[in-house]
């Protein structure tokens, strides 16, 4: 197979984990398995459902959405936020199912910052304060750790849990700093206490260098796993309904090259045959109807994300993702037993506006006010439809420009098909970009 990185192209939950799940299964007993599942960006707040073949359901969080398969083990990279309290509880959870082991494949990277439960009082003290004007967010802290790193030399790292002395210090300077900001916030555990979680938490698994996953990468098959999805990249989101992550190819293909294996990994796109969007901000495509009638047994409305929404096919929206990662080798669509029950989804081919027809959204980044005035001219857009027709994949490749390499028509790795076109990285080739 060789290496590939899965990213969702949408507004996240297109089905990222059970595409990471099959993909792993599939190469189960080959002569090439897949030897880990690279998480590259987002912390605990990422929710990948995938349902085994047996009926067992798991909603990966931060172990790869591959750990169901016997062997394939777990790499947190240094792009990762690391929440050993959350990880601890989603290994109880996996043990449950059966996979007892899953603490003992898993790897995190010592540079890997830290989310505490001082990131996530903080996380929820600042939405509650925003009012009806929630950006919307999952509550876990992912923002809050990574704005407190860039304002803080002394931010917590997974490295410093074998440090105790040090670890402490740190966290008692952040514990203090959610008591100075939030003096109304919510009860959050003393420093010691926290401290003594983390220090069990190093004991129970390997924190290692760098150098480590240039060991993975050389002795089998890798995927990378991203999570959320590009139109909810930090950059290139909509802004401000984005997260403060990278949520495009960039930080995966960083550490391939740290490897000194530039370029070597597939770049797979993944989407559904109709658009979701959980929690507040633009959505061309919306379409009330679909959300009450579409069964999301996996997702709903949360308190801290808000409503799960659901819409048509928005391939100007796609063509915006595939511009801004820089095209894809191949694309995996999911939910096509959904297209094939419902006659009535449709395809966004084009926007209508006070400006006049739109078929592309201008692409750029590092300019937080261009995206927001991206987000404001979204606002006013309208849908061109045109039918998703009989045959989607057709229309869908049609519509992006680039091939269909593997189709999914229900949740367990068995329900996933490989089309026959190749998923390839050449160095020289160029990937479709729409």
């Amino acid at each position: 197979m060789g290496h590939v990185i899965v990213v969702d192209l949408g507004y996240g939950d297109a089905g990222k984990g059970t595409v990471v799940d099959h993909l792993c299964a599939a190469a189960s007993g080959t002569a090439s398995p897949v030897t880990a599942v690279v998480r590259f960006n987002g912390g605990a707040q990422a929710a990948h459902n995938v349902v085994a073949d047996d009926g067992r359901h798991h909603t990966f969080a931060q172990f790869g959405s591959g750990t169901f398969t016997p062997g394939v083990r777990t790499h947190l990279s240094r792009f990762m936020l690391v929440d050993p309290l959350a990880l601890a509880a989603e290994a109880d959870h996996l043990r449950l199912l059966g996979v007892r082991d899953a603490l003992d494949r898993l790897t995190v990277d010592r540079d890997a910052l830290l989310t505490t439960p001082y990131h996530r009082a903080a996380n929820r003290a600042r939405e509650r304060a925003r009012g009806t004007a929630r950006h919307g967010s999952c509550g876990m802290g992912i923002g809050e750790t990574a704005s407190y790193a860039l304002a803080h030399d002394d931010a917590p790292r997974a490295g410093d849990c074998l440090s105790p002395a040090r670890l402490r210090r740190r966290l008692t300077a952040l514990h203090d700093w959610y008591r100075a900001a939030f003096p109304s916030g919510e009860d959050v555990p003393d420093a010691t206490a926290c401290a003594d979680a983390f220090t069990a938490f190093a004991a129970r698994v390997r924190i290692v260098g760098g150098g480590h996953l240039h060991g993975l990468l050389r002795s089998g098959d890798v995927v990378f796993e991203g999570a959320q999805g590009v139109l909810l990249d930090e950059w290139h989101g909509f802004h401000p309904y984005t997260t403060w992550s990278t949520t495009t190819f960039a930080n995966a293909e960083t550490l391939l090259a740290e490897a000194g294996e530039a370029g070597a990994a597939a770049r797979l796109g993944v989407l559904r045959t109709y658009a979701t969007r959980h929690g507040p901000g633009p959505f061309v495509t919306e379409d009330a109807a679909l959300t009450a009638s579409l069964p999301e047994p996996h997702n709903g409305t949360g308190p801290w994300q808000g409503a799960f929404r659901a819409g048509h096919l928005d391939a100007v929206a796609l063509r915006y993702a595939l511009e801004v990662v820089g095209g894809v080798d191949g694309l995996a669509v999911t939910h096509l037993d959904v297209a094939g029950a419902r006659p009535d989804l449709r395809i966004c081919r084009a926007y209508t506006t006070p400006a006049g027809p739109v078929d592309r959204l201008p692409a750029g980044a590092g300019d937080l006010d261009r995206q927001a005035a991206l987000t404001r001219r979204l606002a006013s857009a309208r849908p061109v439809y045109a039918p998703l027709g009989r045959r989607p994949v057709e229309t869908i490749e049609d519509a992006l420009g680039a091939p269909v390499v593997l189709t999914s028509h229900g949740p367990a790795a068995s329900a996933k098909r490989a089309t026959g076109q190749p998923l390839s990285r050449k160095p020289g080739t160029l990937r479709s970009t729409a």
